[in-house]
């Protein structure tokens, strides 16, 4: 097996493992509500699922999401924008991995140093994830190439920028950060799940 088809395995099972282990983590997690709490509670100092999230969840599908980077990195190769895009999706490895050293304190409301580099690491796994599903989408649609993933690529985007200021809007009537964050992680999820899939039948 090549190390390109490797990678794209990598995006195949990173987004599935991801969900699964957020959905086994909320299980085992005592009063854990995914409408009304953020997904980082589930791996915060001293809860039950602390390690399970660090390691796995965040640590080992950040390397996943590495190695998917560099499988698209040995895909496209027409010039700086591919590096950009597929660079976009490395850094929201690397967000994922920085999130799990940095456990968040309990609620995720506290001023520690663990607490702010947990939230910046966060912060850029998933700004570089949305990034990233509209810049791809935005470069395959300029080249003509998988049309209609590219389409399927801004929307993801978008959409999941729309859950994530639903979550930061302080005065939203609706109050279900949590939800708007799964939302989020669903839709970006599904989209590098997508992208995988479509890689599989994609000449090197």
């Amino acid at each position: 097996m090549s190390l390109r088809k490797v990678g794209i395995l990598c995006g195949l099972f990173g987004p599935l493992l991801w969900l699964f282990l957020i959905g086994i983590a909320g299980v085992i997690q005592p009063e854990f509500n995914h409408v009304t709490h953020y997904i980082s509670e589930l791996g915060e100092h001293g809860s039950v699922a602390e390690w399970l999230v660090r390691i796995a969840a965040f640590g080992f599908t950040g390397v996943l999401y590495l190695g998917f980077a560099a499988a698209l990195l040995a895909t496209f190769r027409g010039g700086w924008p591919f590096t950009v895009a597929a660079v976009l999706i490395g850094l929201d490895g690397v967000g994922r991995i920085g999130a799990g050293v940095f456990a968040c304190d309990p609620g995720c409301a506290g001023l520690s140093m663990n607490q702010e580099l947990h939230r910046l690491f966060a912060t850029i796994g998933f700004l570089s994830g949305l990034l990233a599903a509209i810049f791809w989408g935005i470069v395959l649609l300029r080249r003509g190439w998988l049309k209609g993933f590219g389409w399927f690529s801004v929307s993801s985007g978008l959409l999941a920028s729309i859950f994530l200021l639903l979550m930061s809007w302080t005065q939203n009537p609706l109050n279900v950060p949590g939800l708007y964050e799964h939302l989020a992680s669903l839709v970006l999820s599904v989209w590098v799940l997508v992208f995988a899939v479509r890689l599989l039948r994609y000449p090197a």
